[in-house]
């Protein structure tokens, strides 16, 4: 049973871009043209027969990822692990970046009147935070380390705020990103120049006043990687969400050692009821994450936009009839 929707915003993703570059990301290659975008949301035009929970007018965000069958994954509701889920601007699965989209019923969420289709939208990331953070086991209390001051390390910052975290700790490259993170929540900022992965985990520990429990790292970036297992304290989990080369050197001993858990996640599952909880609740508050906005027309420029690392998140406007920001 799917949905015909008319596209309102949708954000631009690294992964996107990296696509867009290079054609490929790991095992997923572009072979054919392909329609970016997963992470939208639009209005309902018209439902398919079966559909009962939405119509016509209905405003929704949009999951991008549908089971296509019924496998041990889905009944163990980690449906994100199907081996032949549909992932939106996954190749060879066409995104929502377009005027016009169809999507699976049971996969698009009725937006409350008081959630803008651009917090709709920014559900796709935050759900990236929620699942991380879940799957970190952050709780009331928690020390944490966030590695990455991007979209993504900025929603973990977000999450585990909410989640109860006592105290976050946020690593970038980047002044201004660590600004931003500040304003979303983070306790303390370290600006990393050059120092050893060693140097940047006593720096995470002088500044908490301790050893994180929890580190959710968010570059993918091997030092970074190395500077999380170093930070982590004994009997912690690290848990990784940004994705670099195939093969990393890491002291997968200093680890074991200490018994410091290593988890992986892949984007999320079973969190827009929750996101759309929260965002209606106004317990979270997403919006300073978008920084530009463009209409469809300008996608170019858009996409140019992020690769230069230029703000924190880039929203499209695929709605021409729409003037509201």
């Amino acid at each position: 049973s799917e949905v015909l929707l008319r596209m309102h915003s949708v954000g631009i993703c690294g992964s996107d871009v990296h696509y867009w570059q290079h054609g490929r990301i790991g095992d997923f290659v572009v072979k054919d043209p392909m329609v970016l975008g997963h992470e939208a949301s639009g209005t309902v035009v018209k439902v398919g027969s079966g559909v009962t929970h939405l119509k016509p007018g209905d405003r929704v965000a949009i999951e991008p990822g549908v089971p296509r069958e019924m496998d041990e994954f889905c009944r163990t509701g980690r449906y994100n692990l199907s081996p032949t889920i549909f992932f939106c601007a996954t190749p060879p699965d066409n995104g929502n970046l377009c005027r016009y989209y169809k999507h699976s019923a049971s996969y698009c969420y009725k937006l409350p009147d008081n959630v803008t289709f651009e917090e709709g939208a920014l559900i796709e990331p935050l759900s990236v935070g929620i699942h991380a953070c879940k799957r970190a086991g952050v709780t009331l209390g928690s020390k944490v380390f966030v590695s990455g001051s991007g979209p993504i390390g900025l929603v973990n910052v977000l999450v585990a705020k909410m989640m109860g975290a006592a105290a976050v700790v946020i690593t970038d490259l980047s002044a201004s990103r660590l600004q931003k993170a500040k304003e979303v929540g983070a306790d303390f900022t370290i600006q990393v120049k050059n120092e050893t992965p060693q140097e940047v985990a006593s720096k995470v520990e002088s500044l908490l006043g301790c050893m994180p429990e929890i580190t959710v790292e968010c570059t993918g970036v091997q030092a970074c990687i190395q500077a999380g297992i170093y930070a982590t304290r004994s009997g912690g989990t690290l848990v990784l969400v940004g994705l670099g080369p195939e093969m990393v050197t890491v002291p997968i001993v200093n680890a074991a050692v200490r018994e410091v858990d290593i988890r992986g996640i892949f984007r999320y599952c079973n969190t827009w009821p929750v996101a759309i909880a929260l965002l209606a609740s106004k317990r979270i508050n997403v919006k300073p994450l978008v920084t530009h906005r463009f209409p469809l027309e300008k996608a170019l420029e858009a996409f140019e936009t992020t690769k230069r690392g230029e703000g924190v998140k880039v929203m499209l406007k695929c709605d021409p009839t729409d003037h509201n920001p």
